[in-house]
């Protein structure tokens, strides 16, 4: 058997040579390198991991950051987007880490995961127990819901700029069932072309906002007064924080790999890429527009129409429902193993039993329509423990003992070699978050929430449309 043929049957091939093969789909699909099928459809590549972080990491958000910038000011909001982009490299690192120790200590018990997907929570409990899978299930699927619903939520927002004969609400709707489509969708092994356009069209889109901006100019009497107050200053923070947290669906993506041991560096080197979308289209943006951006939160809103930017709106709304696809499938397969389809090789009864999990995120988008503060209020509230602060944690909880250290799977880092120092920058990272990120940031992204709630109320027609008396308010 060829070493391609024998990769395509492991999502996740051995440690050792003892680990037995998984997901043998062979009577399924065609194995062949160079068949169509396999080029656009079976990724497990390094690189496939690679474009499957960096098109998750930055979709709608893109277009919310200049906005965080107008909050907290150019020199916070550059620095900041650095400083949480080194942050969640490290714990997406920590997280493949805890998920080799895992594998590595099934593998010695001889658990077979044919037709099975790992999950973190599932991690945690085997290496930690079932209160620290209750709290990584808890926070993953609620932040993965709400991740969701931003996607779907942005949808409503963007097309809206293109065509505002409809109002968002009813625009919600029409997304919601175009997102469902995503159930037919079986792994993260497959979203390979999804993922390759997806960052394809973002790099447009950030690059259309840095030109566009720089085109257009400063518009008359600009003012870049931020930060203003610190409600403001903590609620762009969070939404930072919240652009790079988008890897709880790192243990996923690692499972779809043939190689996963060689994930470990990936999300770093994903968001060095991202940092060229996101700061130069922040920074055109806020400095032709300035404190205009309070109260616009989708930068789209403040560029003139052309078919540039309608060429941008198009591309971010479909790699808006890529990412809708990503935030869901691991929730698609919580939903499976709760209802004991997920052994299920039909894929068209899978798809049939995902179908409930769509349901509560179409309606939570309803309720809550605003686009930009509740990216901020999911960052403190939900991504600064699911992404930050519990992988941490866990790390720290999992190596506690000089046992456990000394047969660990993955040995410190060359740049970082002291368990000690891991010990130390892990508990920096728990401090840290959950102090400015939950403390202060939940306190601002929940306040400026709330005025959005008592401003345009819950369901909410149409959120900060220029055609509504109420806009002229916030």
């Amino acid at each position: 058997m060829s070493g391609e043929k024998q990769a395509e049957e492991a999502i996740v091939p051995s440690f050792n040579n003892t680990m037995e093969h998984e997901e043998n789909d062979e009577d399924e699909v065609d194995h062949s390198i160079f068949s169509v099928k396999s080029l656009l459809w079976h990724g497990g590549s390094v690189y496939d991991a690679w474009f499957s972080c960096a098109s998750n990491q930055v979709a709608q958000v893109l277009l919310t950051l200049p906005y965080s910038f107008s909050q907290m000011g150019m020199l916070s909001g550059v620095i900041l987007q650095i400083f949480y982009g080194v942050l969640g490299s490290w714990t997406a690192y920590l997280i493949s880490v805890l998920y080799i120790e895992y594998r590595s200590r099934k593998e010695k018990e001889n658990v077979s995961f044919k037709n099975h997907v790992i999950q973190w929570f599932e991690v945690l409990d085997g290496l930690l127990g079932p209160y620290w899978k209750a709290i990584g299930l808890a926070f993953n699927c609620t932040f993965l819901l709400f991740g969701s619903v931003i996607q779907l939520i942005a949808c409503a927002s963007n097309i809206y700029y293109i065509n505002d004969k409809l109002d968002k609400r009813t625009w919600t709707y029409i997304f919601g069932a175009c997102c469902a489509t995503t159930v037919f969708i079986p792994s993260f092994h497959n979203y390979r072309i999804w993922s390759f356009l997806g960052l394809g069209m973002t790099t447009y889109t950030a690059w259309y906002l840095t030109i566009a901006a720089l085109v257009h100019g400063q518009v008359e009497g600009v003012t870049h007064q931020g930060p203003t107050k610190l409600v403001l200053y903590f609620t762009g923070a969070t939404n930072i924080l919240y652009t790079f947290g988008g890897h709880a669906v790192t243990v996923e993506i690692m499972h779809a790999m043939w190689k996963p041991q060689k994930f470990k560096y990936i999300y770093l080197l994903a968001t060095l890429y991202v940092f060229t979308l996101t700061i130069p289209s922040a920074a055109a943006v806020y400095w032709a527009f300035g404190d205009q951006l309070l109260n616009h939160s989708n930068a789209f809103s403040l560029l003139p129409r052309s078919g540039w930017r309608d060429a941008a709106v198009i591309l971010m709304l479909i790699h808006q429902v890529i990412t809708f696809g990503f935030a869901c499938t691991p929730l698609y397969f919580v939903w499976e193993k709760v209802v004991g389809m997920h052994d299920t090789k039909s894929m068209c009864l899978r798809a049939v039993s995902r179908l409930p999990v769509v349901i509560p995120i179409w309606f939570l988008a309803i309720i809550f329509p605003f686009f930009g503060p509740i990216n901020s209020a999911v960052g403190a509230l939900l991504v600064s423990f699911t992404v930050y602060i519990i992988p941490a944690l866990a790390h720290m909880l999992t190596y506690k003992s000089a046992s456990a250290r000394k047969n660990a799977a993955e040995k410190p880092p060359f740049f970082l070699p002291s368990w000690t120092a891991i010990y130390a920058v892990n508990a920096a990272i728990v401090i840290w978050v959950f102090v400015v990120g939950f403390g202060l940031g939940g306190w601002a992204s929940m306040t400026n929430f709330i005025k959005q709630v008592d401003t345009f109320g819950l369901f909410a027609k149409c959120y900060q449309c220029p055609s509504s008396p109420s806009s002229k308010h916030h």
